[in-house]
């Protein structure tokens, strides 16, 4: 199993509704094939930091099977407009 860690910079005043957007976009990654359970966590701190923990059985089924699917796309269009800068995103 790996860990997927993405901390995700909000752009200002848009976290209401990227957390509206990700509640359509988590239907999307947890019907991927690998997909074990995910969480997304607001920083207490700083109102427009989140950060999305995902759990794979495989780094394939994370960058393959999720990253080169047609759903990734639907993901991207619902929620990278939303980041600044794009997020750095790694597998522990």
């Amino acid at each position: 199993m790996i860990l997927e860690v993405a901390i995700l910079n909000i752009k200002a005043c848009l976290s209401d509704e990227f957390e509206i957007n990700f509640q359509k976009a988590k239907k999307i990654i947890s019907s991927i094939k690998g997909y074990i359970l995910h969480q997304l966590k607001k920083c207490i701190e700083k109102e427009n930091k989140h950060i999305l923990l995902v759990n794979w059985e495989t780094i394939e089924d994370h960058e393959i099977g999720f990253r080169k699917s047609g759903e990734y796309q639907e993901w991207k269009a619902l929620l990278h407009h939303f980041n600044d800068p794009f997020p750095a995103v790694k597998a522990l």
